[in-house]
This record gives C-alpha cells, structure tokens and sequence, in this order.
C-alpha cells in the first residue's frame, strides 16, 4: 500500500507527511499518528501502517523537522525538544477534523515526543503507545553546563573560518552501503529489511551524491540536557490509556525504566514482543499492528 504524501505547517516549517487511509468503501474506525525515532523518518513506518489501515485506521507518519523530507532549521538554529511538541500540536490542528483525539504512538525518541506532548496537552490524545521510548540516560547536575561548552566548541568549528576537521563524516557511498550500515547499526534488524529501509531513509542531492535524508545536525552535541525530574512531571498529567511496548531482551531499557513508566498518571499496561529489538517496526511490523490495532479497538481515538 502507497501512502499518500501530504505537507502540512508544523511550529513555522513546513512538515511532510505519509499518509496511508483505509481502502476505499471503509469508515474509518480509528485516527493514528506515528513518531519515529532518532535518524529514522515517517516512511519507515510503512510495514506497520499499512496493516492499521486496512484494519480502518487512518494512519499518519509525519517527518519531524530536520529529518526526511520536512524542513530544516535555519543555519543559525538547532532541534530542540518544545519545537517538536509544537510540531505535533499544528500537526494535530491542521490534519485532523476538529476535536479529534487520536491514537498517538511513537517510537524511541518519538515516544519521548509523544509522552511529552500527552502530558502538555492531555486533552488532545484518546490514547498513547510508547515503543521503547521513555527518555535517554538522565544528565547529571552538570550536564547543561558539559552540552553547552561542547555545543560552542562544535559552531566554533563549522564557521566558515575554522580550520577543516581531520576526518569529514562520510554519506553512503551506494544503496548498498548504506543497508550495510544500517545492518551494523542495528544488528538484529534482518538485512533484506535494511537494504528495504535504506532506500527510504537516502536520497540523492543536486550533485547526485547520495547522503542520509535526515539534516547532520542531528549527530552534533545538543546544548540542552535530560532533566529526569522534568520528564517525570509530563509523565503525570498524562490521562489516556497507555501501552508500554518493549522489544524483549534484545531491546533498550533503561535501568530505570520501571520507574520511570511508574510515573505516568494514567492506566498503563505493558507489552513485550520477544525477539523484535528496539526496532520492533522493522522487526515485527505485523505483531505491532496488531498490538496496536488490539489498544485502539478498546476505547475511541477519533
């Protein structure tokens, strides 16, 4: 199933938007929105999307700012966590029907972005899905200050004044090159899905070289920290349902993990699909949809 392919103004830049509608003839049961994580985009989520809207889910996958095709900041700005929440508020204003509350799921960073966004504005969402994403390692008391000095340092070193880096990151030189680094990246992820995944996540530039969709200033140093106890205030004005999906033993878990879901103000319950890994959408896109498609069929999400 193709995806319809939409644009749509996020927090002042201009987000794209994979949008996959139940087959035609069928009312749409449930609304779904999809976050992807860190260096992935929303196409990437086709192998799940594609079940939920035969199921009668109108699914949307949006890019984040600064990865696949939506927008990128400005030379002189930086992602930061807020724009993205202000992403998915305009996202959620300006794509769905009024009044919608929709299925909210995300992935790793997204789901950060997602548990954020449903403690802002719990009135919002009908219901939330977190796939392995409840924050990164909390930052120490000094980690602003660390994150700032090395943010400085880095801009320092991409003016056009400072003296070349020693070694320049390198794009991928071929499809199959990057398939092999993304296979080396996540090794439990199969490698006819890689080379699959590869050819969503590349694109060819003006000059033809071929290089990564998502904007390098992703890979540099944030200037703002992880502030655990912050997290953990989000966390308890959420008031949907939510799932907790784990990737089993092979997945990532903070040693906290526990604690961190022990936050959340609402009904949550936990699921492991044993074996998928971290990047259960690559791995088991069919045992996640249904996992999905199971929650949504439990309360509305329009």
């Amino acid at each position: 199933m193709v995806p319809a392919l939409e644009t749509h103004p996020g927090h002042g830049l201009s987000l794209r938007v994979h949008r996959w509608r139940p087959p035609a003839g069928t009312a749409t049961a449930h609304t779904t929105v999809l976050l992807h994580g860190f260096l992935d985009a929303g196409a990437t989520w086709d192998l799940v999307a594609a079940p939920l809207a035969a199921a009668g889910h109108d699914v949307l996958a949006p890019d984040l700012r600064g990865f696949g095709a939506s927008e990128r900041v400005a030379p002189s700005g930086y992602y930061h966590f807020p724009d993205y929440l202000a992403d998915v508020d305009a996202l959620l204003r300006h794509a769905l029907a009024p009044g919608a509350r929709p299925l909210l799921v995300g992935h790793s960073m997204g789901a950060t972005v997602a548990a954020l966004y449903a403690g802002a504005a719990p009135e919002r969402i009908g219901r939330l899905v977190l796939c392995e994403g409840v924050g990164p390692p909390a930052a120490g008391p000094r980690g602003s200050l660390d994150r700032t000095r090395q943010w400085l340092r880095e801009l320092a070193a991409r003016e056009p004044s400072a003296s070349p880096p020693a070694r320049r990151p390198q794009g991928p030189s071929s499809l199959e090159d990057a398939a092999r680094r993304l296979a080396a990246h996540h090794p439990g992820v199969p490698a006819e899905v890689c080379a699959s995944r590869a050819a969503l996540l590349t694109e060819r530039g003006a000059d033809g070289a071929l290089g990564w969709t998502h904007d390098p200033r992703h890979r540099t140093t944030s200037p703002t920290a992880f502030h655990l106890e912050s997290f953990r205030a989000f966390l308890g004005e959420i008031r949907c349902p939510v799932l907790f999906v784990g990737g089993g033993a092979e997945g990532w878990h903070p040693v906290d993990e526990d604690e961190r879901l022990a936050a959340i103000g609402a009904p949550l319950r936990r699921v492991e699909l044993a074996g998928a890994g971290h990047m259960m959408h690559w791995t088991a896109p069919q045992a996640l949809a249904a996992v999905l498609a199971d929650f949504a069929a439990e309360g509305p999400t329009s």
